[in-house]
């Protein structure tokens, strides 16, 4: 995630065949051990700003805190998000990694098959104040269930719809579109002079997973069944696959060039005015970094069928945030935990969330004030009553690379005219199915 998680081209199973050697350049310690090494941590953070300089700009101040109060000096790397899982995944077979490092939770329970995270158990979890501070839908997306976590929340987020004030009024729109039958009648008023009604990122693998598993969710379907196996070709799949690119392929609602979109090019298209909606995650500060005004956007609910959030087939967004991990083999776990500790303590989480637009997995600083603005409302209510996480299942990351793949080039097909049509979708998702199963 820029926040969006882009698909690492490493197949998980390298991860699971070697044996993962030690990380954070030394040997292993016990998973809740105490060792003498020297205070000095390294630090793969996700790019959540506008840029990687923005988040260095943001983060080193925290980490000089951090070392103010602790001894500890943190040394930060931010990797961006189109290369962050291959490099983790690099890491747990080279040995060549950092000690603490931000995750995608999609990627918590792949990561965790692999044996190189420091599992958060009762006594790990009192070592950083307790489990139970902790919002219960961010831990259920730290793991596999009925497993202990192989991450903690860090930074939770969700998907809103964002729309363009002026563009709607101009259109004799009132407000935001509530359902998919509301979105397509308004979007066909927007797309004209050249403009159009939604974004989208065709070549973003992780953001068509995203947005077809809250579709899915709305026909019945899940991607994987109860045990783990994977069901692509679910009628509700793909329904829900058909109904995403019918926006470009039947509505017209959506540009054809879209269909080649890689990370944020959605988003600056929204901020430039050349698309007035756009479906994403906090998204504030990237707006404000090109120029938006506060008062120029809005944010509501992803639309579904009913008009109104809630369970099941009102989900409208999968439980979307950034996990913080420590390979268990570091040479500094007290120090790795004492980090975490701080990263997740009532005022970081304060501070960093606001910051960066995003809602605090910690139960207490969600109270703060800045938390109720009516962007972040929106963010709130949804991961409190209409999210939900995306299979903890291990081959996850090969999920995103097969079905988001599938996606990517269903939006090729709308794109040059040909045919989107029930069987062409099946057909792809049948073939991503396959890959999995290979």
């Amino acid at each position: 995630m820029r926040r969006i998680r882009a698909a690492a081209v490493i197949t998980l199973t390298t991860a699971l065949a070697a044996t993962v050697t030690g990380c954070g350049g030394g040997t292993s310690t016990d998973e809740g051990g105490s060792n003498d090494s020297p205070k000095t941590l390294t630090y793969w953070a996700s790019n959540q700003g506008p840029n990687i300089e923005a988040d260095k700009k943001i983060l080193t101040p925290e980490l000089k805190k951090f070392e103010k109060e602790t001894g500890i000096k943190v040394k930060l790397e931010v990797v961006p998000w189109s290369d962050l899982l291959t490099r983790i995944l690099a890491a747990t077979t080279s040995g060549q990694g950092p000690d603490v490092l931000n995750i995608g939770n999609t990627w918590s329970a792949s990561l965790q098959a692999t044996g190189a995270l420091l599992p958060w158990d009762d006594k790990n979890f009192e070592a950083i104040g307790g489990r139970d501070r902790f919002v219960d839908s961010a831990v259920a997306s730290a793991g596999a269930e009925g497993e202990p976590p192989a991450a903690v929340p860090l930074y939770s987020l969700a998907y809103a719809l964002y729309y363009n004030k002026q563009m709607f009024a101009d259109a004799g729109i009132d407000g935001p579109p509530a359902t998919w039958d509301e979105l397509v009648a308004d979007g066909k008023k927007l797309s004209k002079d050249g403009k159009w009604a939604l974004g989208a990122e065709g070549g973003n693998l992780s953001n068509n997973i995203h947005q077809v598993f809250a579709l899915g969710q709305q026909h019945g379907a899940d991607f994987f069944d109860a045990s783990g196996k994977p069901t692509f070709t679910a009628d509700g799949n793909v329904a829900a696959v058909k109904q995403y690119i019918d926006f470009m392929a039947k509505d017209k609602i959506i540009a054809p060039g879209n269909a080649e979109y890689a990370q944020n090019q959605s988003l600056t298209d929204f901020a430039k005015g050349r698309t007035a909606m756009v479906l994403w995650q906090a998204a504030a500060s990237t707006f404000a970094s090109q120029g938006m005004k506060p008062e120029d956007w809005g944010a509501a609910p992803v639309p579904v069928p009913s008009g109104v959030p809630g369970a099941d087939k009102q989900v409208n967004s999968m439980v979307a945030g950034i996990n913080i991990a420590v390979f268990k083999n570091t040479k500094n776990v007290d120090g790795a935990r004492k980090f975490v500790k701080f990263m997740t303590s009532d005022a970081e989480q304060k501070l960093l969330n606001k910051t960066y637009g995003s809602i605090p997995p910690v139960a207490a600083a969600q109270a703060d004030p800045a938390f109720a603005a009516p962007d972040l409302k929106v963010l709130r209510d949804t991961l409190a009553n209409s999210a939900a996480p995306l299979p903890q299942v291990p081959e996850e990351s090969q999920f995103e690379t097969a079905v988001g793949t599938a996606v990517k080039d269903l939006w090729a097909d709308a794109a040059s005219g040909t045919p989107v049509t029930t069987e062409s979708v099946k057909k792809r998702l049948d073939k991503a199915q396959q890959q999995m199963q290979q």
